[in-house]
């Protein structure tokens, strides 16, 4: 019998949960009255000789034998009603049903639901009492009723229906979650295996999806490990709620991590978490990281379709790697994918971003024309904003009526981007003009709107202006976000009056926005350029605490302010940690940590950096040519300081070359100057006549005459030739 299952259960439960678990000794006498069907309450006791006594105890056991029948009474009616709601179901049933019962569930106890579910589990099945339960916790009464679950679950294994009473957990974990109450539900799903009922993966699952969706991400890891530990195997679901999850979060490196560990099991996700991932990554910087990804799970036979395909154009895009992004759109057409407008937008919108307006033109004529797609709002608005960026107003304005007799309609956006363009060209008449326009359509400005006329109008340095027309925005219910502070945060940092930034700064906190790390960065910049790394260190530690994601400029501002402050280890230490983001230094960031290795005169270490940085590609600038090559020589090591130049392309070489003896000349350094002068004439026999004049002058200043016979003689016979040439 069910019933006596239930009890031995029970019994294991009390031995095993501490005196402070939900499972106490109260609940166990509970559990014990429920189930014992005494039919006699009271034994006479041999030793008895109180005939008043008896009396007492005879009138209690009467009374008690009437409530115990009246409420096996109604347990028996309620099993009735519910068999006889069950029956009238289809026979066919995979889930169990919802009961119609004409039942006041106020009028049940506690302990009449758990013996009705137990009477029925026992006598008429597990589909059955799971019907019941169902109709239970529908109601707020028994929702979170923990006993009646475990009865339900307990009576389940006594049937043998493991699955059913994974599926009754389930529930209560949902349930209790939703309640504040997860770890109760989570530590009875434990105690449920402890005794001896074998956790399915979907259980896994529930309870990982419950924590994770109240953010409880470490727990979430824990349990994953704990159940790991007890032998439930996980599945794909298992991994992608961890994926998404930290996805969702922008806990993009723990999410590889998982992705990484799903990968290695053979996995492979939907679509739809794809392209969440590849937005997720993409946000964050990762987009090589993902592409990737994205491949391997290709060839581990994963599916995409158009929209993953143009998800990862788009953050190939977003972060200016144009070249890539048509080679997947090549790859995609060569595998057989047809790309929509969508993916043509972004590819538009991605030229447009990187400066290349008559490309993206092409490729916007070449949608016009086309028989399957033709350009949308969203295309419109994109061009658009390609052309106000090179300030081509005149031709943004052309496409705006152009998308109007298509009988498109120009939305919030196109108007912005519009206003944005004129605001920028200082046109703000036709700015405002347009956003009255925008009434008129139907189309109210939001915040954006709003945010690129307060931008421009503080950058022309109109700040009552701006403040005018927040106001202004305030009366139409429109209320400053985090674009806005940041805008007047940037103002105030431009005039050096961090105190002022770091006042809107925290408005932007007390208003309930995040500021984002463009925020944070720009106070750093400034924090950086009056030497106050103390503030900068703590701004740019919170940044990274909150999950922010530093940029390069962010990186660049601080190594900066160390080389300011002669700090170079600990520029050299923040240089090192650039990659642990996913940043990867330019030739500004090289030039900044080699400007600052070469004032504490470090020059063996900015040698190695500059000798990287040439390895790698990148053109160093002249300032940071300069620097070195001038460092050198002033320790007489011309020798270095023409390696050091030699690695550069003829034309960088000679303008470099020609500012060096100028420089050196000011410092009166003239055998050094007329060593690299000499140089000079062998590479370019056309003499810089402001360098050549230079050199002259301080040479006879210094009476130096042989220095300029000598090189006016190079330069005669230089002449010579050059002329017998032609």
């Amino acid at each position: 019998m069910v019933t006596h299952f239930l009890l031995h259960r029970f019994h294991g439960l009390h031995q095993k949960l501490p005196a402070s678990s939900i499972l106490s000794s109260v609940f166990l006498s509970q559990i014990h009255s429920t189930f014992s069907l005494r039919t006699h309450c009271y034994t006479p006791d041999e030793h008895s000789t109180s005939s008043s006594s008896q009396s007492q105890s005879q009138f209690q056991c009467q009374f008690q034998s009437q409530s115990q029948s009246q409420s096996q009474s109604v347990v028996r009616t309620i099993c009735s009603l519910v068999c006889q709601s069950y029956n009238q179901q289809s026979h066919i049933r995979f889930t169990p049903p919802k009961l119609l019962l004409q039942l006041d569930s106020e009028s049940l106890t506690h302990d009449q639901a758990i013996t009705v579910v137990a009477s029925l589990a026992d006598e008429a099945g597990s589909m059955v009492a799971l019907s019941f339960l169902y109709w239970a916790i529908g109601f707020p009464k028994f929702r979170h009723f923990m006993r009646l679950y475990i009865v339900s679950a307990t009576a389940l294994i006594g049937n043998e229906n493991l699955e059913r009473a994974n599926e009754v957990l389930q529930r209560m974990v949902k349930n209790f979650a939703e309640a504040g109450k997860l770890k109760e539900a989570v530590d009875m799903v434990v105690e449920m295996q402890n005794q001896g009922l074998v956790l399915s993966t979907q259980t896994m699952n529930c309870v990982l999806d419950a924590t994770l969706e109240m953010g409880l991400i470490e727990l979430a890891e824990n349990v994953f490990d704990e159940m790991s530990k007890r032998g439930v195997t996980p599945d794909c679901a298992t991994f992608k709620l961890m994926v998404v999850a930290c996805c969702n979060m922008g806990r993009v490196l723990e999410a590889e991590r998982w992705l990484n560990a799903m990968v290695e099991r053979g996995f492979i996700i939907d679509n739809t978490t794809c392209t969440l991932i590849i937005d997720a990554f993409c946000l964050k910087g990762y987009e090589n990281r993902i592409v990737g990804y994205f491949w391997k799970m290709v060839e581990m036979g994963f599916a995409p379709n158009v929209i993953n395909f143009t998800a990862l154009i788009k953050g190939l895009c977003n972060q200016g790697s144009i070249k890539q992004a048509f080679e997947l759109l090549e790859e995609m057409v060569r595998r057989g994918y047809k790309p929509n407008v969508y993916t043509h937008t972004t590819l538009i919108d991605g030229l447009c971003k990187k400066g290349w307006t008559e490309k993206a033109f092409r490729l916007f004529l070449k949608l016009v024309r086309s028989n399957d797609y033709k350009p949308n709002v969203h295309t419109y608005t994109a061009m658009i904003n390609g052309y106000c960026k090179e300030d081509k107003l005149n031709r943004a304005e052309m496409l705006l009526s152009r998308m109007q007799e298509q009988g498109l309609v120009p939305n919030t956006n196109t108007y912005t981007t519009l206003i944005d363009g004129h605001c920028k060209a200082g046109d703000f008449v036709r700015a405002f003009e347009l956003m009255d326009l925008m009434g008129k359509e139907g189309f109210s400005p939001n915040i954006y709107t709003y945010n690129a006329i307060i931008d421009s109008l503080c950058k022309k340095g109109s700040f009552d202006e701006a403040y005018r027309l927040l106001h202004k925005g305030s009366v139409h219910g429109i209320q400053a976000d985090g674009v806005t502070y940041t805008i007047f945060m940037s103002v105030h940092c431009r005039q050096a009056d961090t105190n002022r930034a770091l006042v809107f700064f925290n408005k932007m906190l007390k208003s309930g926005f995040m500021p984002d790390i463009h925020a944070y960065t720009t106070l750093i910049s400034a924090l950086c350029r009056q030497k106050q790394m103390k503030e900068s260190e703590r701004l740019f530690e919170e940044a990274v605490s909150l999950g922010l994601i530093p940029t390069k400029k962010t990186y660049t501002s601080m190594i900066c302010g160390y080389c300011r402050y002669g700090i170079t280890s600990l520029a050299v230490k923040l240089f090192q940690r650039m990659s642990n983001h996913g940043c990867f230094p330019d030739s500004i960031t090289y030039g900044a940590l080699i400007s600052g290795l070469c004032k504490e005169s470090k020059l063996d270490d900015a040698r190695n950096l500059y000798d990287a940085m040439m390895d790698k590609g990148m053109s160093p600038c002249e300032v940071t040519r300069l620097t070195l090559a001038y460092e050198y020589c002033k320790k007489d090591d011309s020798c270095t300081a023409m390696a050091v130049l030699d690695r550069l392309e003829k034309k960088l070489w000679i303008r470099t070359v020609n500012t060096l003896v100028r420089k050196l000349c000011s410092e009166e350094k003239l055998e050094m100057a007329a060593l690299f002068f000499h140089n000079l004439l062998d590479k370019d026999p056309v003499v810089n006549r402001v360098t050549l004049l230079g050199f002259m002058n301080k040479c006879y200043e210094s009476n130096r005459y042989g220095l300029v016979s000598e090189l006016s003689q190079r330069i005669c016979e230089g002449n010579g030739k050059h002329n017998a040439l032609n």
